[in-house]
């Protein structure tokens, strides 16, 4: 079954959505991100997927002490993205309760020091953040596009041991109009032993059983949620009786 992973993304503390990544279309849906943390495990969810879109925009850390209180309020497990560029960064998010780190625009502009962590902390602890535009790998808060083809990219750190793959199609991200199912479908087809993690798009329930029979192994959603397009009791229902 699919896993079920809701996002909460990070501004000066609170919990916000943008539009394809555009800080300009900010929203911001609740002050306390714990609390909708805690709202999250109380319907059963296990996991989180934290972004400090602060961190992506200056590209080091920010909001690191409020990963720090939603871990050691909530036990979720939670993965974080977002500013990732050092070793300091990387030793905070951890520090700060993260089980993994997802790390997108240094695995592009910087391979080396990337490779370097996955040695050092192992390649299960990071998920490689793929965020693609028209095929293109999107860098720094989707702000910049580099050029890199999305299926190379992935060829050259799955051989590396990567296996966990954050794939975000920019051109459905907010927009609550369903994911890019077929753009996954492909993927695990060229890459079967990864454990793919499909996001952006995800409009109601129907979505996520689509991507469920699509044999997808994971989705983060958000935005769906905050709009209530998509209630947190009928998820856990739906997650329970499969």
């Amino acid at each position: 079954m699919i896993e079920l992973i809701p996002a909460i993304d990070i501004i000066d503390g609170k919990c916000v959505r943008l539009t394809k990544g555009d800080y300009a279309t900010q929203k911001t849906y609740n002050e306390d991100p714990v609390a909708v943390a805690h709202e999250f495990k109380q319907y059963g969810f296990k996991r989180l997927h934290i972004v400090d879109l602060d961190g992506a925009r200056s590209k080091h850390v920010v909001n690191h002490s409020t990963l720090e209180r939603i871990a050691s309020a909530t036990n979720l497990a939670i993965d974080f993205g977002g500013g990732i560029k050092s070793d300091e960064d990387l030793h905070i998010a951890f520090n700060s309760g993260a089980s993994w780190v997802t790390v997108g625009s240094l695995a592009v502009t910087q391979p080396e020091q990337f490779l370097k962590w996955l040695n050092t902390f192992g390649a299960d602890r990071f998920i490689l953040g793929a965020d693609v535009k028209n095929g293109l790998i999107s860098i720094n808060g989707w702000k910049e596009e580099n050029g890199e083809q999305l299926i190379p990219f992935l060829t050259k750190y799955i051989k590396e041991g990567v296996q966990n793959v954050l794939c975000t199609d920019i051109s459905k991200d907010g927009m609550l109009q369903g994911p890019a199912t077929s753009l996954y479908q492909e993927l695990l087809q060229q890459f079967p032993q990864c454990h793919l993690i499909a996001s952006g798009g995800v409009s109601c329930l129907a979505d996520i059983i689509r991507l469920n029979d699509a044999c997808i192994p994971a989705v983060v959603f958000g935005k769906a949620i905050y709009e209530g397009k998509i209630s947190l009791q009928e998820l856990a229902e739906w997650a329970e009786n499969r």
